[in-house]
């Protein structure tokens, strides 16, 4: 079964989120609406608008069609120094002993 262009969306989202170490709070005001409504988007429970989409692509420095062209496309269509340097967590620096 064919995923839908409102599934693909979220995935990207969520993908671009992720390598940008971004959150909803970051994404809500690129689309200059609450987190709680950028949680609803990307639950599935209210959908992604056009302008939305015109938004994101801006926010990431893509194209509309780039982010429905699913995650791997748009986060290698990322421009260099967009993805941040470290996704997720702190990094620690390791003595021996």
């Amino acid at each position: 079964m064919a995923i839908g262009s409102d599934q693909m969306l979220r995935a990207t989202v969520a993908a671009l989120m992720r390598v940008c170490d971004e959150n909803q709070g970051t994404l809500a005001g690129c689309l200059k609406v609450t987190q709680g409504q950028v949680s609803r988007k990307q639950a599935g429970t209210a959908s992604y608008s056009l302008r939305d989409l015109d938004h994101l692509a801006a926010h990431y420095g893509l194209t509309p069609a780039d982010l429905l062209l699913g995650p791997t496309h748009a986060v290698e269509s990322l421009k260099p120094g967009r993805r941040a340097e470290m996704v997720g967590g702190t990094q620690q620096r390791l003595y021996a002993v």
